[in-house]
């Protein structure tokens, strides 16, 4: 695979946090990464009821151009800790930093509501997650719900990473 060439980074005006409204731009995002595998199929009702953990990263123009859910959970040994879930970038704004915008604001946000680690699961090469602090591993320490719902035919990677 060649190397994706550098690009200028897109100007972020805002990562926020997601409405109600923005149900049907989470689904649009996520759409592509669900054909391909990277993402489970979740319903745009599903996605509104959810809407609350979501936060949004919007270009200049106020177009949502990635999104990521942050939900908070309790590991496997009572501690807090949050789950990133549905973290996409929009293609055409992949490898300009909306992505490191995104996953910086889940971090803040995951600490904000008192988790001292936060878990993500990924299908990718995880690179961005490992550059941001991430470590492979923490299965015996991962939330045993989300844990048990990830479908091992996907062959997803828990990743993890102590916040504070």
């Amino acid at each position: 695979m060649l190397p994706r060439p550098e690009l200028p980074p897109l100007p972020v005006v805002a990562v926020r946090a997601a409405g109600s409204g923005d149900a049907e731009a989470v689904h649009r995002l996520s759409r592509p990464f669900v054909r391909e595998g990277a993402l489970r199929d979740r319903s745009l009702a599903e996605l509104a009821r959810g809407a609350r953990d979501f936060l949004v990263a919007e270009s200049e123009g106020g177009e949502p151009v990635g999104c990521v859910g942050v939900c908070g959970r309790t590991d496997a040994r009572g501690r807090g800790a949050a789950v990133l879930y549905n973290f996409c970038v929009a293609s055409g704004s992949q490898g300009r930093g909306v992505g490191s915008a995104l996953l910086a604001a889940a971090l803040r946000e995951a600490g904000a509501r008192g988790a001292v680690r936060i878990f993500a699961a990924t299908t990718g090469g995880a690179l961005l997650f490992l550059r941001h602090g991430f470590a492979a591993g923490g299965e015996e320490e991962a939330p045993p719900g989300w844990r048990a719902s990830l479908d091992p035919a996907r062959g997803s990677r828990i990743l993890v990473r102590v916040l504070g």
